[in-house]
């Protein structure tokens, strides 16, 4: 059985990602138009590189698991058994159910989102079945 990844956007401890991305961004800036002069020219080429890496690691992040779900107040990104995964927005939810292995989420638009949760420990399950029904329309009512 596989394991979910959970990834919480509303953590409390997520505020140091922002400047650690800042920085990233930062430091390939001053890479490309050398802001601050150092004496060593390569320090210019190791600092970009060194941004670089921090950028391409928050932004690779969904894709070091095979089964990953990554939500905030307003939505989701599901990617269980998939490369790119399903983006859901919890105002669309109108109603979920867990049934043998399989979560089937209704939508307002009338479409019916089945995942396959077959190869997932059930307490991975029951979590993301948690989650969807803490944050969906139906229940903030």
């Amino acid at each position: 059985m596989k394991r979910i990844h959970f990834g919480n956007l509303n953590k409390k401890g997520r505020w140091i990602l922002l400047p650690l991305i800042l920085i990233g961004l930062f430091l390939i800036i001053n890479g490309a138009f050398d802001f601050i002069e150092f004496e060593n020219p390569k320090t210019h080429k190791y600092l970009n590189v060194l941004g670089y890496i921090i950028v391409f690691g928050f932004s690779t992040k969904i894709f070091w698991y095979k089964n990953y779900v990554q939500w905030n107040n307003r939505g989701m990104l599901i990617r269980i058994k998939s490369f790119l995964g399903k983006n859901i927005k919890f105002k669309e939810i109108i109603s979920s159910e867990l049934t043998n292995k399989q979560l089937i989420l209704k939508t307002v638009y009338g479409n019916k989102i089945e995942l396959d949760l077959s190869e997932i420990v059930e307490s991975d399950s029951k979590k993301l079945h948690d989650i969807i029904r803490k944050n969906t329309i139906a229940n903030k009512v």
